[in-house]
C-alpha cells in the first residue's frame, strides 16, 4: 500500500526548486567588481566616493589601482584589467583613445586641479626663486615620462627658467604621492605636487602656487574601458561620478569641476 504521507513526485519536485532557491544566491544580487584605474592624487577622494556610491549598489565592489597616468595607461594598453580610468592628463588618455581603447562617447573632463610647491614646515623657502639656494639640496619631482605633475612642474620650473638651473637638483618619483612622501621625511627639501596632495599632510607646507599660464592645464579625463566586462556597471559609475553629490566629495577634497 503506497504511503498517502508521502508527496507525490510533482510536490517533491517543486519542494526540491524551492530548496535550491533558497540557497543559492538570487540572480540581481550577483557581485559585480569594477576595476578602476585612476591617478595617485585621487587616491583619498575617489575612495570616498565609492564608499558613498556602494551604499546604494550593495552589490558592487571596487578594485582600484592608484599610480601615475602614463603608467597606467600603459598598463591598460598591454592588457590589465580596467574598467574605469580616471587620468590626471590628457596625454595618457588621448592614447588609449587614439588606439581604439576607450568605449566610445564615454569619456568626459571630470575635474581640475592647481600645482605647488611644498616644503618641510621650518623650512626658510619662501617662492620658486628660492630653490636656486644653496640650502636646497633636492627638489622631488614626479617623474615627467609617466607623472603628469611632473610633467606640469618641468613646465612651470621652465617659465621661471628656472630648469636648467635646478636640474641636477631634480629627484624623479613614480607618482605624486611619492614626491609628497619625500618631502615629509626630509628626503627632499621641496617638490611639486598637487594643491589636493599638500592639503592631506600636516608635515609641509605650501610656499608657493604655479599660475596656471605656466603649465598646461590640469584636467582630469574619466572614460570607461572598451574591454570592459561590465560595461553597463561602468557607465552607470561614470554617471554618479558626474552627479552633484560626487562632486561635493571632489570639492570638499580640494578639487574644482572640471567644465562640461
Amino acid at each position: 500500500m503506497l504511503n498517502r504521507l508521502a508527496p507525490k513526485p510533482r510536490a517533491l519536485f517543486c519542494l526540491l526548486l524551492a530548496i535550491a532557491a533558497l540557497r543559492s544566491p538570487l540572480v540581481g544580487s550577483a557581485q559585480t567588481t569594477l576595476n578602476v584605474s585612476a591617478a595617485a592624487s585621487l587616491k583619498d577622494a575617489l575612495t570616498d566616493v565609492e564608499n558613498a556610491y556602494a551604499k546604494s549598489q550593495t552589490h558592487l565592489e571596487f578594485t582600484n589601482n592608484f599610480g601615475s597616468s602614463g603608467t597606467l595607461a600603459v598598463q591598460i594598453d598591454q592588457g590589465a584589467p580596467a574598467d574605469v580610468f580616471l587620468s590626471a592628463a590628457a596625454k595618457p588618455m588621448d592614447d588609449l583613445e587614439a588606439k581604439g581603447l576607450l568605449a566610445a562617447g564615454t569619456r568626459r573632463n571630470l575635474l581640475r586641479n592647481t600645482l605647488v610647491l611644498i616644503a618641510p614646515l621650518d623650512s626658510g623657502l619662501h617662492d620658486f626663486q628660492g630653490l636656486t639656494a644653496t640650502s636646497v639640496r633636492t627638489i622631488a619631482l614626479g617623474d615627467p615620462a609617466s607623472v603628469p605633475a611632473g610633467q606640469y612642474g618641468r613646465q612651470t620650473l621652465a617659465s621661471f627658467h628656472l630648469l636648467d638651473k635646478l636640474n641636477a637638483k631634480l629627484v624623479l618619483a613614480k607618482d605624486v604621492r611619492q614626491v609628497l612622501a619625500y618631502v615629509e621625511t626630509g628626503n627632499a627639501d621641496a617638490g611639486l605636487v598637487y594643491a589636493t596632495d599638500a592639503r592631506i599632510s600636516t608635515k609641509v607646507r605650501i610656499v608657493a602656487t604655479a599660475s596656471e599660464s605656466a603649465h598646461d592645464p590640469i584636467v582630469y579625463p574619466v572614460a570607461v574601458i572598451k574591454g570592459s566586462r561590465s560595461q553597463q556597471a561602468a557607465q552607470s559609475f561614470v554617471d554618479y561620478l558626474n552627479s552633484p553629490a560626487a562632486k561635493a566629495i571632489f570639492v570638499k577634497h580640494g578639487f574644482t569641476i572640471a567644465a562640461p
